[in-house]
Formats: C-alpha cells, sequence, structure tokens
C-alpha cells in the first residue's frame, strides 16, 4: 500500500512555513503527499520589499498560484486549490468581504475538501488546530473546514455524490512556530555568541505551555534546506533577508530537529509519543516510514 498524507492550508505560503521539511522528507521516502490550498491568497499583503513593484499587485493571484506551483515542485508533492477567495484580515468589528472563504457555509467549503478526501484516500490528514495557529480567518476556517470533512469523509450518507467514502486514520494539528521553538534557537544562538535577532518576537508570544501536548515530534533535519527552498520560492510572502530566513541553520538543526504535531484524531492503536505519522498505519495494511 502507498502510504498517503494529505496537508490542507489556507494560503499558498503556509505549506512551505508549517511542516515543510515534513512534507518533503516523506515524499522523498516515496509516499504520495497532497497539499491542499483553500484560498488563492488574493487578499494577502506583499512581504518582500523586493516584490512590491509595479505587476505585482494588480496581479497577484496569478503570482502567487506560479509560487505556489514553484514550491509544490520543490518540496516533491502535488497540490490542489480548493478553490475559495482569500478572506483578508478584517480590522475587529469590519465585516467579511462578501464570498469569501471565511463566510462559505461550512457544509459547502467541507463538501468541497470531502470529493478530494474521497478521491485522494489519505492515510493521514494535517491541519491547524482550532485557533488557527494564529487568528487569520482563514486558518480558523481552515480547521474547521478539515475536522469537518475528516469526520464525514467515511460516512455515506454524508456529502453524497463527491465519491466513494473514505475514513483517514489519523488526524493531526501542526505546532509550527511555537514560543518554544524561538525561545529553543534564540538560546541556541546566543549560547554561540550570535545575534538571534527573536527577542522582539519572544516579547511577543504568551508565555507558558502551549494549549495542546506535543504527541509527534518528525525528525525531519536532513530536508530543512529543501523547506527553506520552498519557502523562498513564495518571494511575495518571504523577505530572504528578514525574519524566519535569518536564524542559523546549523544550530536549528542541532537544537530543534524535528517539526512537531498534536494527535488529535486517530482510528488506530498508537504508543505515545510518535516520530512518525503513519505510526499505527501498519495495523491497517501498511509499514510506517522512519
Amino acid at each position: 500500500m502507498n502510504l498517503r498524507l494529505m496537508s490542507v492550508h489556507a494560503h499558498p505560503d503556509d505549506e512551505s512555513n508549517k511542516g515543510a521539511a515534513t512534507l518533503a522528507k516523506y515524499a522523498a521516502k516515496g509516499a504520495d503527499v497532497l497539499v491542499v490550498t483553500c484560498t488563492g491568497g488574493e487578499r494577502g499583503d506583499i512581504l518582500n520589499p523586493a516584490m512590491d513593484r509595479p505587476g505585482v499587485r494588480e496581479n497577484l493571484t496569478a503570482v502567487r498560484r506560479a509560487e505556489m506551483a514553484a514550491a509544490r515542485d520543490i518540496l516533491g508533492v502535488r497540490q490542489r486549490f480548493l478553490g475559495f477567495t482569500d478572506s483578508g484580515l478584517p480590522a475587529q468589528g469590519e465585516p467579511l468581504p462578501d464570498g469569501c472563504f471565511a463566510a462559505t457555509p461550512l457544509e459547502e467549503s467541507a463538501g468541497r475538501l470531502v470529493a478530494l478526501i474521497r478521491a485522494f484516500r489519505p492515510h493521514v490528514v494535517v491541519t491547524y488546530d482550532e485557533t488557527g495557529g494564529y487568528p487569520h480567518p482563514d486558518h480558523i476556517r481552515t480547521h474547521e473546514v478539515t475536522v469537518a470533512a475528516f469526520d464525514a469523509a467515511g460516512d455515506a450518507a454524508r456529502h453524497p455524490g463527491t465519491g466513494t467514502p473514505w475514513q483517514p486514520l489519523k488526524l493531526y494539528y501542526q505546532q509550527a512556530l511555537s514560543r518554544a521553538w524561538f525561545q529553543a534557537l534564540h538560546d541556541g544562538m546566543t549560547a554561540r555568541g550570535l545575534d538571534s535577532g527573536m527577542r522582539d518576537v519572544l516579547a511577543e508570544l504568551p508565555e507558558g505551555p502551549p494549549a495542546l501536548e506535543t504527541t509527534t515530534r518528525v525528525p525531519c533535519a536532513d530536508h530543512f534546506a529543501v523547506r527553506d527552498r520552498a519557502l523562498l520560492a513564495h518571494a511575495t510572502q518571504v523577505d530572504p533577508h528578514a525574519g524566519f530566513m535569518l536564524h542559523d541553520r546549523d544550530v536549528e538543526r542541532e537544537v530543534w530537529p524535528t517539526e512537531d504535531y498534536h494527535l488529535a484524531r486517530t482510528h488506530v492503536s498508537v504508543d505515545l509519543p510518535e516520530d512518525d505519522l503513519f505510526a499505527g498505519v501498519g495495523v491497517a495494511g501498511a509499514a510506517g516510514i522512519p
């Protein structure tokens, strides 16, 4: 049985800054990996000053699709757009734009993902927790849609006409860019006499443990370089001279060589903690990837 992993994200670039090394690892090992992008990122900002130039903003939909195609090829995965419109980030009290992803009825948006799950037949699905990772309406809606689709895809009575029912075996939530990760990199770099550049980030993040337990740490340091190339392919979103791109990769490989997840649903027996998203899937006829 060919192992299949589906990773569901809100916008182009999210797949490359949340769990990309995991995707690249499994794809390199022979798993079939599909990234699902719920929106086209049409209302996103241009975060790289070098790309804030004529011809980009007015063609942002096409530009971000091209960036997504480049990142997909670098990671060695498949990718599909779910076909919804970016909701943007309305100010507090402002309404959502008409027809956007976050304003689409849940049954409609989940139905599209159910159809894709039934066609691709993943063993494992990965998405965000209920916070979305941060409070962007599309990230929160991505969580809601993915959970609803995971629960419905195996039930023939739900979303009829969208393919043969298929029940994924495990559902995971991303735990990327946690405070603990930033703190470990900051401490690792300052201990080596390097400027981490993370003091401002740490000052903004809440103290204390994460709300969800880390159940699964996937070793993937060998694929950090692939992750970085995929990130840089999203040139409108990633400034190569700022933010995430500045920390020392050798320090990262030493102090945090994994990407981390919370196991939210499972239909197979597991022993926690895990180091493989496919752990236990062998019970259903497939072997995990070490």
